[in-house]
């Protein structure tokens, strides 16, 4: 949510393709959760709360909707559009910091064409806004009776197929865009992809350990208020290329 618009601003400055600027910061993101998955799982996997049950059912699914979603649909997405589509990602991410509402456990885990369609859901959205697919997988964990603290070290888990499917997706849907920057492969720019993924292995198990300790209640309102004034920004500055 915040990798998003900084590359998108990074790659503006660097004089990328207009058109391709958002699709590139998404996609590069994205391509990102490959490795700072490992680090986080690794450091999840020390606490014992990872339901690997739950990673192999969505997995099947996941994969499907990630090469979808960040194959012909990412690529079919004009510039404009795709800002308005992921701005409103922002707005229902900050939405629910703000509100901090919690689904109701109301039910177990369904079956496995259940299973199926919602990986499928977390993987096509998650393709198309470059994000690991927790917005959507936690809530579900959540409903389905599923611990906290075992839904987000889960969803950390299934970050990295998330990442590797809309990975394969940005490389097939980018391959025929002939003026990408050097050392792009499809949408993902492989030297962000290099500095950021050493960076952020380096810190994800900080955040894991801060994650069980901290309160994060002034924090997740803070950071919703910095994800709307993003979003808003962003969509002001590229609506009147729709219109």
């Amino acid at each position: 949510m915040i990798m998003v618009p900084f590359l998108t601003f990074l790659f503006e400055s660097y004089q990328f393709p207009q058109e391709h600027i958002l699709h590139m910061a998404i996609a590069t993101s994205m391509t990102t959760i490959l490795f700072t998955a490992i680090s986080s799982v690794r450091a999840q996997q020390k606490k014992k709360m990872i339901r690997w049950d739950i990673v192999i059912a969505l997995a099947p699914g996941i994969i499907f909707g990630g090469i979808l979603g960040g194959g012909k649909i990412f690529s079919a997405l004009q510039g404009p559009w795709l800002t308005i589509f992921f701005a409103s990602f922002q707005y229902f991410s900050a939405y629910q910091m703000l509100a901090n509402k919690k689904p109701q456990a109301s039910r177990t885990l369904p079956g496995k064409a259940g299973l199926f369609g919602t990986g499928s859901l977390i993987g096509g959205v998650s393709s198309l806004v470059g994000a690991g697919g927790a917005f959507i997988s936690v809530p579900f964990m959540l409903w389905c009776n599923i611990p906290i603290h075992s839904a987000l070290a889960t969803s950390s888990a299934l970050g990295f197929p998330i990442a590797a499917a809309s990975a394969i997706g940005y490389i097939i849907g980018g391959l025929h865009i002939e003026n990408l920057p050097a050392h792009s492969l499809g949408y993902i720019y492989l030297p962000a992809v290099l500095c950021i993924s050493v960076m952020s292995m380096l810190t994800a198990s900080v955040g894991v350990r801060i994650a069980h300790q901290l309160n994060t209640t002034q924090l997740r309102k803070m950071f919703a208020i910095v994800l709307i004034c993003i979003a808003s920004y962003m969509l002001c500055k590229n609506v009147f290329q729709i219109i």
